[in-house]
């Protein structure tokens, strides 16, 4: 019987329910009020300065939550479970119409969205291959084509509801298409590890 074999799989971890709802509450209030950023791709979305778990009580029990998931994570992603820190965290805000461009995350490892509002189903996270991927400059498209996991460009990321994380590496490239429903609340973070070790070449990174 042929056999086929997904090579190098990039992982995507959906972690339902990781905060209550009554602290899902307090930082959805926490930071719709700081978000007074205005994004440069779209005006109907608004993010709140960097913040760091200490800033606020929410934000240091949120962090609580999400850093063994956190941990688990990134045990997949470089085989040895290990100290994680939440490098940086921030609120967004999408408005009925507003978007998110395509876009990744500098500077850290793992990347992560809690859900604060159950989003619209059309303005989930999407993830895309990246536009400078190794793949054929000609390509097969067509309405005949049956999309699947080896020719798809794009994945739509699961209905989440409040309280629920996905996290992704870092380097991955994702979006929030159009919202046509009512507001979207989420908080976004980076992850780093304490540090990297390469046969004896090691690399300590301070969150």
């Amino acid at each position: 019987m042929n056999e086929v074999i997904g090579l190098f799989p990039i992982p995507v971890m959906r972690a339902p329910a990781v905060l209550e709802p009554t602290l899902v509450a307090g930082l959805r209030e926490f930071l719709v009020s700081r978000c007074t950023t205005a994004n440069n791709s779209s005006d109907q979305l608004s993010h709140t300065a960097l913040l760091e778990p200490s800033d606020n009580s929410l934000l240091v029990t949120a962090a609580m939550r999400l850093t063994p998931v956190i941990e688990e994570f990134g045990a997949l992603l470089f085989g040895e479970r290990m100290p994680w820190a939440l490098k940086e965290m921030w609120g967004n805000v999408l408005e009925t119409g507003g978007r998110q461009a395509m876009h990744n995350h500098a500077n850290s490892f793992i990347s992560g969205v809690v859900y604060l509002t159950r989003p619209h189903l059309d303005s989930r996270t999407v993830f895309m291959k990246s536009p400078s991927g190794t793949e054929y400059s000609f390509k097969n498209d067509h309405v005949g084509v049956a999309t699947g996991p080896y020719n798809s460009e794009r994945w739509v990321s699961m209905a989440p509801e409040p309280g629920d994380l996905i996290l992704f590496p870092s380097y991955l490239m994702h979006a929030v298409p159009p919202n046509p429903g009512e507001r979207r609340v989420s908080m976004a973070f980076n992850a780093i590890p304490s540090r990297l070790n390469s046969w004896g070449y090691a690399v300590s990174f301070n969150g």
